[in-house]
């Protein structure tokens, strides 16, 4: 069954990341799905955001890395396995960085909001392509230390989100959608 693009987003549902197995999208297809997410509202032209892509070695030494450091800030070994699940069991993993460009003329909140939405167009590429995608963030996400010794984060720069790719071995349940009468003011 063929849809439309307003049929897919209408249908559109992420993966947890725990429901997703091998294989996941090739350097080739992945990079595709990167060029397609990146066509996103750029106010400037300034490319405010980098894309990290992790690999399987540093996916385990990230998982390690996070167990640790939930150990030292006194976390239950049950939250630090939590924590890590993620990044030990995706197929693969792409980081959204807010990379902020210097400009005095453009508000900086729209870099954020340009990072944001390269988040959801990668998500929503991987999904339109037939691959199973969420997007998730996390304490350990947030933790500037720990993503600038894991994956490069550097001075200024923030992960937005962390994109799981690979193949859905579930059909994620519908959630409760919003009620668009309670969320729309109309101004006539």
């Amino acid at each position: 069954m063929t849809q439309t693009p307003t049929e897919f987003l209408e249908r559109r549902r992420s993966h947890p990341p725990k429901t997703l197995t091998a294989p996941a999208p090739d350097r080739e297809e992945l990079t595709r799905l990167m060029t397609t997410a990146l066509r996103v509202p750029d106010h400037g032209a300034l490319e405010p955001w980098r894309l990290v892509v992790i690999g399987p070695e540093t996916r385990a030494a990230l998982a390690d890395t996070v167990r640790a450091v939930a150990r030292l800030r006194g976390m239950s070994a049950g939250d630090a396995e939590k924590a890590a699940f993620p990044y030990e069991t995706s197929p693969l993993i792409v980081a959204v960085i807010e990379s902020p460009a210097e400009t005095g003329k453009f508000p900086p909140i729209e870099q954020t909001y340009s990072a944001g939405a390269a988040c959801a167009a990668l998500v929503n590429a991987a999904l339109a392509a037939g691959w199973g995608a969420g997007w998730v963030t996390g304490w350990a996400s947030h933790d500037f230390e720990l993503m600038q010794g894991a994956i490069g984060l550097k001075e200024g720069e923030r992960v937005v989100g962390m994109v799981h790719i690979g193949t859905a071995s579930t059909t994620p349940p519908e959630r409760p959608r919003p009620d668009i009468g309670a969320k729309v003011d109309w101004r006539e």
